[in-house]
């Protein structure tokens, strides 16, 4: 991948652990954060972490979105709406979103139970919605531990991609099979993706339950629908 990854809200724990991900398999990464110092912070703790590997930078968000139109959106689906449109003017025109927003509820002690309803009919729905015109959405990454992106085992789970441009979906492919052990399915549209994010309200009441980090396995499909990447770090 020849192009930057800009981590929109990359200071939260799914960012930074994609962030760590992607700069550990040598790709240019930047921060995005409404606040630069901030960002910048962030990307100096993975530069410690990933060595001379670590081509990563740190920006304000709308700064992050000018450099690069390949973008990874990692915020609380509560500032999703707000942010895009304050982002709409930055981002540039035939760039990539993909999107990791989870629409969450939270619940008794302030534990994310279940998903609330979207009036578009997903998180990432609402996003193409919100993006310019000619911008391309992809609902990725949503079932995957942050706490397990950021340590350092490979990763056990698989990303579903669902968007309604293949070009978008080939490339976050890409993205997710730089991970090691991640493998990557074609979910089928963006419309899809309300099935997907509702699967992690499902996982975190798993993990609460049984103090895990669980992911999802996808089995029983033929080879060549699951696309994976190298094992080991």
């Amino acid at each position: 991948m020849s192009r930057p990854i800009a981590v929109i809200g990359g200071t939260g724990p799914a960012g930074m652990g994609l962030a760590l991900r992607w700069a550990r398999a040598g790709e240019t990464v930047i921060i995005g954060s409404r606040d630069a110092v901030r960002a910048e912070q962030a990307a100096e703790k993975i530069r410690q972490r990933v060595g001379t590997r670590g081509r990563v930078s740190g920006l304000e968000n709308a700064a992050a979105c000018a450099a690069t139109d390949l973008l990874m959106l990692t915020v609380p689906f509560e500032g999703q709406a707000a942010l895009l449109k304050q982002l709409k003017s930055a981002i540039r025109s035939g760039s990539i979103v993909i999107d990791a927003t989870v629409p969450l509820a939270a619940g008794i002690g302030g534990r994310a139970s279940r998903t609330i309803g979207v009036w578009q009919g997903s998180a990432a729905q609402q996003t193409a919605e919100l993006v310019p015109k000619g911008v391309s959405v992809v609902a990725a990454f949503h079932n995957v531990s942050a706490e397990v992106l950021n340590g350092d085992e490979d990763v056990d789970c698989d990303v579903i991609v669902c968007s309604d441009d293949p070009k978008a979906t080939e490339i976050a492919v890409e993205l997710a099979v730089k991970i090691p052990r991640i493998r990557a399915i074609d979910g089928g549209k963006l419309e899809n993706a309300r099935i997907v994010e509702q699967i992690t309200a499902l996982l975190i009441g798993l993990n609460v339950r049984h103090k895990g980090h669980a992911g999802v396995r996808i089995t029983g499909l033929p080879d060549g629908a699951c696309f994976a990447g190298r094992s080991g770090s």
